[in-house]
């Protein structure tokens, strides 16, 4: 692709993030501005900057490199995702709403009247949403070093500065603006290429997607790569090599590569001959033959891998309701009527969404195999437009592809920044307009620090690993405490350290070692089918043993406003206080 029409869709969407960040900054006066939008955004709007902010790297890039790797299994991500909306819709959307609270540690509080939790709560946001910003960054790094060959670094220094301008200039009210516009943008880049990635499809003669054994070079391919590879050869092939393969360099002279692994430098030009088996970078262990297509085959390598599918989709279906990027978006609905329609609205977008993607996963193992080569398959949505359309036409779709990329990052960032401001603002800067703007940079800065260190997982697999976390954290103290008066405050707290604290950590572990085998591998790479379980447990059976800590007329209060219709609660409560005094049982 063109550096200058690259650099170009990132200019478009920076200004356009400004523009309406400005625009944002003119419409907040207050600190119910800055912190809920003064909960005046209408369902359509709000459904859109949801799916704004939902559809990060993940979304737009990783799940389209992980069908292409691992195949079908993969569509859990994406089902796991949508769906996650159908169990917020039915448990915790409207009372969730009712209660009056700005932020998940606000809830706590409220329906617990306990500091301690509180304080857990606000912690875990901070966690959850780092492990969620980290590889929106590093995202962001790789698109910009794909498409102008910038260091890696720079796209996330971008995006990171730009996402803590507009939170801290005009807060929710801003992040909004920019959420709706930037979700029409990315299903406008994601949809427009993949017509003309049909056609090409169809034009090349509909090849099949799955053969009977590794995908195949279907013409001659010639492989530049950027960065040193080391790769394994499943059957013999003759290439022309132009740079250093295996240690010896060679100048556009013919060598054949045996079955094994092979190291290639930086800067080499591998070229293939048509029919010829598409080698994989080593330790990416891609699905081949038919288990592309077979559900439950151990594509990937996982060796447990209907443990796997169920973990995923327990973590993306119950994690979307503890991710505080995503709960924050419903405090700024008018009602908790509003608030339904909204999630009804969102699953709408959010499954016409997630069509594309798997759809560049599929096209991308028989228009762009090499891509298992270099082991970069997260960039298939920006690379393929560009190789099935020739001249200047495949430059323009790339560029609307990489412009949508970098509209997935700052949005998701955008939100998570928000919402990390308001918990630390509140908890630690007395709910100010100058201590949110404060509180901006102070969230932002952290998972720079880490995505610029670290190369981490496809993004994809890390950003399952956030809504585990969310999964195993929030999820039992929302569903609990929303619909059971029996939720102690020290039930809660026990509860979200227990769960939380061990998804947390089998994050860290994966995160260290990278993948494994066996049991122990796949219980730390999919945590959630046991720490959902374990938060759920610890939070029940303490609560049981602490019945003496509740204040039932308290607890009455909280359950009225939540579950009872808007009509009859009179006025909205008030702005919550940073800290409140608690209850004797707190």
């Amino acid at each position: 692709m063109n550096p200058g029409l690259g650099l170009a869709a990132l200019a478009v969407v920076v200004t356009a993030t400004i523009a309406f960040g400005v625009y944002g900054l003119r419409l907040s006066r207050g600190t119910s501005d800055f912190y809920v939008a003064s909960r005046e955004v209408s369902p359509l709007w709000n459904a859109a900057a949801i799916g704004g902010e939902y559809l990060s790297a993940a979304s737009f890039l990783g799940v389209a490199g992980l069908v292409m790797a691992y195949g079908v299994d993969m569509l859990a991500y994406p089902v796991g995702y949508t769906a996650g909306y159908l169990v917020l819709l039915l448990l915790v959307a409207a009372p969730l709403r009712r209660s009056g609270a700005y932020t998940l540690p606000d809830f706590a509080e409220e329906r617990l009247g306990s500091l301690a939790v509180r304080r857990v709560a606000a912690v875990l946001v901070a966690v959850i949403a780092w492990l969620y910003l980290v590889p929106q960054l590093q995202g962001a790094g790789l698109t910009l070093e794909t498409v102008t060959g910038a260091p890696r670094w720079a796209g996330a220094v971008v995006v990171a500065v730009v996402v803590v301008g507009v939170a801290a200039a005009g807060g929710m009210r801003s992040v909004t603006l920019v959420q709706g516009f930037q979700f029409w943008l990315k299903l406008t880049a994601i949809a427009v290429p993949a017509v003309f990635l049909v056609l090409a499809w169809r034009s090349a003669g509909a090849p099949a997607l799955t053969g009977p054994d590794v995908p195949r070079f279907g013409r001659t391919t010639v492989v530049t790569l950027q960065d040193p590879v080391r790769f394994d050869v499943t059957a013999p092939v003759t290439v022309t090599a132009t740079g250093t393969v295996d240690g010896r360099p060679y100048t556009g002279r013919e060598l054949t590569l045996g079955d094994g692994k092979h190291t290639a430098a930086g800067g080499t030009a591998l070229t293939f001959p048509p029919g010829a088996a598409v080698p994989h970078r080593d330790g990416l262990r891609p699905a081949s033959g038919a288990s592309w297509s077979s559900p439950l085959s151990g594509a990937g390598g996982r060796a447990h891998p209907l443990y796997a599918l169920y973990s995923i989709l327990l973590a993306t279906l119950l994690g979307t309701m503890g991710l505080p990027h995503v709960l924050v978006r419903f405090y700024t609905n008018p009602d908790g009527r509003a608030a339904r329609r909204t999630t009804v609205l969102v699953l709408v977008l959010l499954s016409a969404f997630y069509l594309l993607p798997t759809l560049y996963g599929a096209l991308g193992r028989v228009l762009a195999p090499q891509l298992l080569l270099t082991g970069q398959t997260d960039t298939a949505v920006l690379v393929l437009p560009q190789l099935t359309q020739a001249g200047e036409g495949g430059r323009l779709l790339a560029a609307l592809a990489t412009a949508g990329a970098f509209a997935a990052f700052v949005s998701t960032a955008s939100g998570l920044t928000v919402s990390v401001a308001g918990v630390v603002s509140q908890d630690l800067l007395r709910g100010s307009t100058k201590g949110f703007r404060w509180a901006s940079l102070a969230a932002g800065v952290p998972p720079l620090v880490m995505a610029t260190a670290t190369h981490g997982l496809p993004v994809a697999d890390a950003i399952g690993l956030a809504f585990a976390v969310a999964a195993s954290s929030f999820c039992p103290l929302l569903v609990l405490g929303i619909w059971w008066r029996g939720l102690t405050d020290l039930g809660a707290l026990l509860g979200l350290v227990a769960g939380g604290g061990l998804a947390a950590v089998a994050v860290v572990l994966t995160s260290v070692r990278g993948a494994g085998r066996g049991w122990s591998a796949a219980l730390l790479e999919q945590p959630a089918a046991w720490t959902v379980p374990v938060a759920f447990a610890v939070m029940v059976a303490v609560s049981l043993l602490t019945r003496h800590r509740l204040s039932p007329p308290a607890v009455d209060r909280v359950m009225l406003r939540m579950h009872l219709p808007e009509e009859v609660v009179t006025g909205p409560p008030p702005l919550p206080t940073p800290r409140r005094t608690p209850t004797p049982g707190g």
